[in-house]
């Protein structure tokens, strides 16, 4: 830990944004890993963003930016503008009531 003297500290004592951010490394480390044998071409995440910082979160967008120029097709679930502003294709799901819900975004077609 660079802002702990380097001591190493356990992984219970980690905020939530540096816990998001070990997590996210560790799949992408290991998708990476797997795709030596198996091409794994998605990857697909559920919040977590809210936790970081800045920095961090300009870091965690950029890189998967990078993931899908490199043909990637990387889903994101997120309630964070700056992380929606970022996101070229979209699809959004709407609470009309209790239960129901509606979904729009390109290739969406209603029945």
């Amino acid at each position: 830990d660079y802002d702990n003297a380097g001591s190493v500290r356990p992984v219970k004592n980690l905020s939530g944004g540096e816990s998001f951010i070990v997590s996210l490394a560790l799949a992408l480390g290991l998708s990476n890993m797997a795709s030596s044998r198996v091409r794994i071409d998605s990857l697909f995440l559920d919040e977590g963003f809210g936790t970081l910082d800045d920095d961090v979160l300009e870091t965690a967008l950029t890189t998967l930016s990078d993931l899908r120029a490199g043909g990637k097709l990387i889903g994101i679930i997120s309630h964070i503008d700056k992380i929606k502003e970022r996101i070229p294709v979209k699809l959004e799901v709407r609470r009309v009531r209790e239960g129901v819900s509606t979904i729009s975004g390109p290739g969406v077609k209603v029945c």
